[in-house]
């Protein structure tokens, strides 16, 4: 009797991975383009992606850039030291923080300075506060770090605004970073200097890390600012790293130029892995961001005037809608609708109990694509970015008004 040789062992992917999701805002945008594409009239609210074009100086000094073989070749994989300057310079001018500019790594996008940043600061098992709503990229990013994110929810009653009561109730012994977002994705809330200067104290006082996403902080409305937590408590910088970049205020999200400002030890281990991880950014997009830092803002002035004329239009309109509560947005170019009203009811023969199953009957019944709060925490919110035409975003909002009206 022979013996049967083993099976092969079957190889496996990671596990790490297998447990990561894919974007729900970009899951949700790529639905919508690809019925778009077959010739369905469907608008979509899904993506955070300014409408505009990037302004025509940005894209010239693109083109120069082209014509000089220096950028043909690998540059410092912290980033060109020139626009590494700039970045210093504007974290001075908007986030009121000094820093040299080795204190600045320039990475593919505001997404890999988030990644970056959980993996400089967190050790397996380590706990990181996440305010929700939130934007669905953190809670995946921290678990890539081996943390634990930990969420702590903030209603529309608190214009989903987290308090420094609600922060220390969720604290504990393993508790090592927060993350803070003003104005945010997904809701456009802003916090005030007063409100922003006591989280900052609270996590000063327990030695909590802060991962500070920027990146709306030129998109705010009504006389709002959106102060730095660094500014509003300068003793905080040596545990914070900001994360930015030119992709929202200049409509630059194709080019993927984005960074991390914060203190040299945590720049130093995230500028060893990104020497790792991808080396510098594409040297043409850099320049070109560093035309978008130290060329006329009278462009990117313009475009946030246009965001503020549709934040209106989509607040009032959206009101009218019986059962939809919806909080007025400082910042960002995000609108948070409270849904809970629309829930539990049966709308044209389909009953819908979670935002999830109502964005759904939106994009069947309304051919409007939005992304159901799942995405950001608790069911119950919608969330719809108005930075598409003027056009467009009243007639997908007068869609959900024949609907539910």
């Amino acid at each position: 009797m022979t013996e049967r040789a083993p099976l092969p062992r079957t190889p496996r992917v990671s596990q790490k991975l297998s447990a990561i999701a894919e974007s729900a805002t970009l899951k949700v945008d790529a639905k919508a383009k690809a019925l778009q594409a077959a010739g369905r009239p469907v608008i979509s609210y899904a993506a955070g992606e300014p409408d505009f074009a990037t302004p025509q100086f940005i894209v010239d000094a693109a083109a120069a850039a082209l014509h000089d073989p220096a950028n043909f070749r690998y540059t410092p994989a912290a980033g060109l030291p020139v626009l590494r300057e700039a970045i210093a310079a504007k974290t001075l001018r908007d986030s009121g923080l000094e820093v040299a500019p080795s204190q600045v790594i320039v990475t593919n996008g505001g997404k890999q300075a988030v990644y970056q940043a959980f993996q400089a600061v967190v050790n397996p098992g380590d706990e990181v506060l996440l305010p929700a709503p939130y934007w669905t990229t953190y809670p995946e990013a921290i678990a890539l770090a081996d943390g634990v994110p930990v969420e702590v929810f903030a209603g529309a009653d608190q214009d989903y605004k987290v308090t420094v009561a609600q922060l220390e109730a969720a604290r504990t012994e393993r508790t090592t970073a927060l993350v803070f977002v003003s104005p945010s994705n997904p809701t456009g809330s802003v916090y005030t200097p007063e409100e922003t200067a006591a989280i900052g104290q609270w996590a000063l006082e327990h030695g909590i890390w802060v991962i500070s996403d920027e990146i709306y902080q030129n998109l705010v409305y009504e006389g709002a600012r959106a102060i730095s937590i660094v500014e509003a408590v300068p003793e905080l910088a040596g545990q914070t790293i900001l994360v930015n970049g030119v992709a929202k205020t200049y409509a630059m999200t194709g080019w993927r130029v984005g960074w991390m400002v914060g203190p040299a030890e945590a720049i130093k281990v995230a500028g060893n892995l990104q020497s790792h991880l991808s080396s510098n950014v594409n040297n043409i997009a850099q320049r070109a961001a560093l035309a978008a830092l130290t060329g006329p803002q009278t462009e990117a002035e313009q475009m946030r005037q246009a965001f503020d004329r549709r934040r209106k239009v989509i607040v009032a309109e959206l009101s009218k809608i019986p059962g939809v509560e919806v909080p007025n947005p400082l910042g960002a170019f995000y609108v948070y609708p409270d849904v809970r009203g629309l829930l539990g009811r049966e709308w044209q023969g389909t009953r819908v109990d979670t935002s999830l199953e109502l964005a759904d009957l939106i994009l069947d019944k309304a051919e409007v694509a939005v992304v159901p709060g799942e995405a950001f925490g608790p069911s119950g919110y919608l969330r719809l970015s108005y930075a598409l035409g003027d056009d467009q975003l009243l007639e997908g909002v007068q869609r959900l008004q024949a609907l539910f009206g």
